[in-house]
């Protein structure tokens, strides 16, 4: 089924169905191919101010990315055509648009609890609505923040490029990518946007590891590989500890 869409000054038209402003401004698309299931989150998208447009299928979900550049997608991993994985992939060779991915498979959390396939978070199922619009909100907070800013260079040999997800290091003369985690990736991001603040463990793993169950102790051992990434390229001493806290970013030598 071809895809219209039309805009007026209040909102977007999508084969005839009528989307209404949001408060702020945020298009969430709904792939999901469960229509209650779908019919649920849309309502309560709605309800908080979100505009909404649904997709039943990769490839209508593909399409509706394209056409709308929505501020984030609800992607439910089992769809036909093309599978939520997919999608993601595809997604993620084109823009950083955030993705909050859905399951009720215990194979495919496995897969996704550590997000290394660049969804932003995950939910499973049977959820509450409401807390995937809190994740919604929360997801949008953050990645919204990032946009602000897409470059920030940290003593003169660091480097990190928010939305390619990557980092550099200037080494002699030369510059290096680092390969890093996604989650070594946000703990660098999130630290060098206040280089001059000491970082309790704690608020690293909320702010860096949202999704995750892990201990606040799970903070060292990312800190500590990157410590091991940066020192194999020279910068030594770049995240020096602060007694009773726990990390802070220091020139590196």
């Amino acid at each position: 089924m071809p895809v219209i869409v039309r805009a007026d000054f209040t909102g977007i038209i999508i084969n005839d169905l009528y989307l209404e402003p949001p408060v702020d401004n945020s298009l969430v698309l709904i792939v999901e191919d469960e229509p209650e299931i779908a019919q649920i989150l849309d309502a309560y998208l709605v309800r908080e101010g979100y505009r909404t447009v649904r997709a039943a299928d990769g490839e209508t979900a593909l399409q509706h990315h394209a056409l709308l550049s929505p501020d984030i997608v609800l992607l439910d991993v089992r769809i036909p055509k093309l599978d939520g994985f997919a999608v993601l992939a595809r997604l993620r060779q084109t823009k950083n648009t955030p993705v909050i991915m859905v399951t009720a498979l215990a194979e495919d959390i496995d897969r996704l609890s550590g997000l290394r396939l660049g969804a932003d978070d995950y939910v499973v199922k049977p959820f509450n609505p409401q807390e995937v619009v809190a994740r919604v909100k929360a997801v949008l907070r953050r990645t919204k923040g990032d946009q602000q800013e897409t470059l920030r260079r940290f003593g003169g040999a660091i480097e990190v490029d928010f939305n390619a997800y990557s980092a550099f290091v200037n080494c002699n003369g030369e510059r290096i990518a680092l390969q890093l985690t996604l989650s070594e990736f946000r703990i660098l991001a999130y630290m060098v946007r206040r280089p001059t603040h000491a970082f309790d463990r704690a608020d690293i793993l909320d702010a860096c590891l949202p999704e995750s169950d892990a201990l606040v102790r799970t903070v060292d051992t990312h800190i500590s590989n990157l410590r091991k990434k940066l020192e194999a390229l020279g910068q030594k001493d770049f995240f020096p500890a602060v007694r009773g806290i726990g990390y802070r970013l220091a020139d590196p030598k």
